[in-house]
C-alpha cells in the first residue's frame, strides 16, 4: 500500500496570502520583483481555463486520442551526493505514475465500497523522452551539477528547462524548497513558462533507492496539480482563490471544482470512514494528504482531459502526434548508447557486484563479458557476477537491436581484495609511495574533481595523503578506504593519526568522518566525525592554500570506540571528507594497532637504532638499553610476511629482493613497527 506524507504544493500567490503558503517570502519576492503585475495575468489565465473546462463537461466531449501520451524528461540537479540518484529510481518513479493514472496500481482492491465505481483510469500515459529540444538522441534523464539543488525552488528551472509546451520537466534535487514536491498549476506555468515543470525531493522518487514505496506517490500528487486539480478540499493559493490549510473545520465552505468529490475538511490520518462535511470523505484520493491514496474520481479524470485540451500552459500540444514524434516518444524506440553502472567497484574474493545495463533505448540484445568473474558472460539485463580471484579486472558489455549496436569496456574496473587479508594491523606513513595506486588504500573519487592525493611533506616527515580542498566546491565528498585487515587475532584495538587543516572564515562546514566496516565494505559504521572547527590546526583563517610549514600546525587523534564486533578478517577502514568551504586537509601517520603497541612505537624508535638503510646485504639493530626483542618480522609493500626469526643484531637480507620493506620488532610477544627500510 502506498502511504503519502503531508506535502504542500507551492504555486503563485497574492502577498495578502504569502505567510500562508508553503514557500517563503523571499521566494514570494523574487516573484513579483522579478514579473511585475503577475497576479492579473494569472487570475485571467484561470477563469479562461475554469471556462473551458466548464464548457468541456458541460458539452459531454469525448476525448480526442486514445490515451494522452506524455512526454516527460527528468532533470537531476546535484552535487555529487545520494541526490544523484540512479536511472533505476527514476524509471521505477516512471512505472509507479503510469501505474496510478491509469488504475493498474496494486493498491486499488484496497478502495472503500462508496468509491469504487467511481475510481478512474485517467487514460494518460508517460513516456520518457528519447529526443532532445535539439532533436538528439537522449536517455530523457540529464545530469547537472549545481549547488541550487540544496534550495531546490523555482529558480533551479533555469539551469535547464527544455520546452515547457513539448515536456514535462521533473527536476529532482536534494532539497525541494522544505517539502517533497511542488509544482505550478497551467495559469501560473502558463503566465511564466519558464518555471513550468515539477521539482521533487530525491527521498520521494520511486519506491527503491533513496525513497520508498511511502513516499512513492509524491509525483503522482504533484502531476494531479499540473493537469490542474485541486486538493480535495478545495482552494489553494493561486490568485483570486482561499488558501485552505488542510483539516480546517472552515473547508466544507469550499469546493474543488469537481462534482464526484464529496466535500472535504482534507486529511491527513487515513479515516476511511471519516465524514467530516455531512457525507463519506474520499480520503483514498490522490489529491488528499492521508497516508493511503490509491485512486483518482472520474470527475478529476475528465477535469485533467479539459486540461489537456486546452491552450492554456500549452498542455493540448503535449500528447499531439506531431509532438510525439518530435521527442521520440511515438513508439518507435531509437537505439543511442551503450553503457552500464554497477552497485560496487571493490569486493572480497567470494563476493558478488550487479550491473545494470543503462545502455538506451529499445535494447533487445545484450552481451556481458566479464574478465575473472562467475559466470564469465551473460545476456542478462542487471546481472550478479562472482568474483572469486583478487585482481584488477575489466568488464564487456554489448547492446543493441536489430537495427543498431555497439560495445564499451571498462579496464581495472572491478578490484577484487584477498579474502583473508596478511595484514593483522596498518601503519601508514606513505613513505616511498609514488602513487595512491601502490598504497594499501583505494580512491573514491565521486565528481572526478579534486580528490585524496599524495603530499610531498608530512609530519615530520617526507609524505602524507591530502585534499586540496580550497579548490573544491562546498559539500563534495572525497573518501580513501583501507583494503581488509585482519583484526580476527586481537584483543584491542585503537586507530590514531595525524592531521593538519586551516579554514578559510568561521562559516567552514568542513567535516572529516571515521567509518569502519567488519565486512569488506557492505556495511560501514560511523566512529568518529570532526568539524571544521575541531579540525582547525591552523592558527587563523588563510585564504591562500595551506601547506602545514611546522609539527605544530599538526596535531593527532584517537579513535578508541571501535566494537570488538567489528574485529574481523574483512575489517576495512575509511576516511570520508566533505567539503564545506575552507582550505587544504593532510593526514598522516595512520596506526591501527593494540593500543599498547601504540605506545610502544615511539619507545622503540628511540632505543632502537636501524642501519644502513639504504641497505644492500646486512642490517645493523642495535638497542641503546638492556631491552632485547624477541624477534623481527620484515614485511613487504602489500603486507606479507617475507622475513621471520629470532632477534639478532646483524641480519643477513641478501636473499630479500629488492623493495621497500617494513621492518617489526616483536617485544614481548607485541608487534611494533620500527620503521621502512629500502633494500637496494
Amino acid at each position: 500500500m502506498k502511504i503519502y506524507f503531508t506535502v504542500l504544493i507551492m504555486f503563485i500567490s497574492f502577498v495578502s496570502f504569502s505567510q500562508q503558503t508553503c514557500g517563503t517570502d523571499e521566494m514570494h519576492q523574487k516573484l513579483y520583483m522579478g514579473f511585475p503585475g503577475i497576479h492579473k495575468k494569472v487570475i485571467q489565465n484561470n477563469k479562461t481555463l475554469e471556462e473551458f473546462t466548464k464548457n468541456y463537461l458541460s458539452a459531454n466531449n469525448k476525448r480526442k486520442t486514445a490515451t494522452y501520451i506524455i512526454p516527460v524528461v527528468f532533470h537531476v540537479i546535484h552535487n555529487y551526493g545520494v541526490e544523484n540518484i540512479t536511472s533505476n529510481q527514476i524509471y521505477d518513479q516512471l512505472r509507479i505514475i503510469n501505474e496510478d493514472f491509469q488504475k493498474l496500481n496494486a493498491d486499488t482492491i484496497n478502495i472503500v465500497f462508496a468509491f469504487d465505481s467511481i475510481s478512474a483510469d485517467c487514460e494518460i500515459e508517460f513516456r520518457i523522452a528519447q529526443l532532445d529540444p535539439n532533436g538528439n538522441c537522449t536517455s530523457g534523464i540529464t545530469r547537472t551539477q549545481d549547488l541550487e539543488t540544496y534550495t531546490g525552488d523555482h529558480e533551479v528551472k533555469s539551469i535547464i528547462h527544455w520546452s515547457p509546451e513539448k515536456y514535462l520537466n521533473i527536476y529532482i534535487c536534494a532539497n525541494a524548497a522544505g517539502l517533497a514536491g511542488h509544482a505550478l498549476v497551467p495559469s501560473a506555468a502558463d503566465t511564466i513558462s519558464v518555471w513550468d515543470g515539477i521539482v521533487i525531493q530525491h527521498s520521494s522518487v520511486g519506491s527503491i533507492g533513496t525513497s520508498n514505496q511511502m513516499r512513492s506517490v509524491v509525483l503522482t500528487h504533484e502531476i494531479g496539480h499540473y493537469f490542474n486539480l485541486q486538493h480535495t478540499w478545495g482552494g489553494n493559493n493561486v490568485p483570486n482563490y482561499p488558501y485552505l490549510p488542510c483539516a480546517d473545520a472552515g473547508n466544507c465552505a469550499y469546493d474543488d471544482g469537481v462534482a464526484d468529490t464529496p466535500n472535504t475538511i482534507g486529511w491527513q490520518l487515513c479515516n476511511l470512514s471519516a465524514s467530516s462535511c455531512g457525507s463519506l470523505d474520499n480520503v483514498q484520493n490522490f489529491m488528499e494528504y492521508a497516508y493511503c491514496p490509491a485512486m483518482f474520481t472520474n470527475g478529476q479524470k475528465l477535469r485533467m482531459h479539459a486540461c489537456l485540451n486546452s491552450s492554456i500552459a500549452n498542455r493540448n500540444n503535449l500528447w499531439t502526434g506531431a509532438n510525439l514524434i518530435a521527442t521520440g516518444t511515438d513508439g518507435v524506440d531509437i537505439f543511442c548508447s551503450v553503457d552500464f553502472t554497477l552497485n560496487k567497484e571493490y569486493v572480497c574474493e567470494g563476493e558478488s557486484v550487479q550491473f545494470f545495463d543503462a545502455s538506451y533505448h529499445g535494447i533487445t540484445s545484450r552481451f556481458w563479458e566479464f574478465e575473472g568473474g562467475i559466470p564469465s558472460t551473460s545476456t542478462d539485463t542487471n546481472p550478479v557476477i562472482t568474483y572469486n580471484t583478487a585482481g584488477r579486472y575489466k568488464v564487456k558489455l554489448i547492446s543493441g537491436n536489430s537495427i543498431a549496436s555497439d560495445s564499451i569496456i571498462k579496464d581495472s574496473l572491478i578490484e577484487v581484495f584477498p579474502s583473508i587479508s596478511s595484514k593483522t594491523f596498518l601503519i601508514e606513513d606513505w613513505e616511498w609511495l609514488s602513487d595512491m595506486e601502490d598504497s594499501y588504500w583505494y580512491v573514491n573519487n565521486f565528481d572526478n574533481q579534486e580528490s585524496w592525493k599524495l603530499a610531498n611533506f608530512g609530519y615530520l616527515s617526507s609524505s602524507s595523503i591530502y585534499m586540496s580542498n580550497l579548490n573544491n566546491s562546498s559539500q563534495q565528498i572525497d573518501e580513501f578506504v583501507s583494503k581488509p585487515i585482519d583484526l580476527s587475532g586481537i584483543s584491542n584495538l585503537e586507530l590514531t593519526f595525524k592531521y593538519a587543516y586551516a579554514k578559510t572564515d568561521n562559516s567552514n562546514t568542513d567535516k572529516l568522518k571515521i567509518l569502519v566496516s567488519p565486512d569488506c565494505g557492505e556495511t560501514w559504521s560511523v566512529r568518529k566525525v570532526m568539524y571544521s572547527s575541531q579540525l582547525n590546526t591552523y592558527s587563523d583563517t588563510i585564504g591562500t592554500e595551506f601547506f602545514p610549514s611546522s609539527s605544530l600546525e599538526w596535531d593527532s587523534i584517537s579513535v578508541a570506540t571501535i566494537p570488538s564486533s567489528f574485529w574481523t578478517s574483512d575489517f576495512m577502514i575509511k576516511f570520508q571528507f566533505e567539503s564545506g568551504g575552507g582550505n587544504n586537509i593532510y593526514i598522516d601517520k595512520i596506526n591501527l594497532l593494540d593500543p599498547t603497541d601504540v605506545g610502544l612505537e615511539s619507545f622503540t624508535n628511540d632505543i632502537f637504532e636501524v642501519f644502513p638503510n639504504p641497505v644492500k646485504s646486512s642490517l645493523n639493530i642495535i638497542s641503546k638499553t638492556k631491552i632485547r626483542p624477541s624477534k623481527i618480522q620484515i614485511y613487504n609493500s602489500s603486507g606479507s610476511l617475507v622475513f621471520d626469526m629470532p632477534f639478532n643484531n646483524n641480519i643477513n637480507i641478501s636473499k630479500i629482493a629488492k623493495g621497500v620493506y617494513t621492518i617489526l620488532i616483536i617485544l614481548e610477544d607485541k608487534q611494533v613497527v620500527r620503521k621502512k627500510i629500502i633494500i637496494i
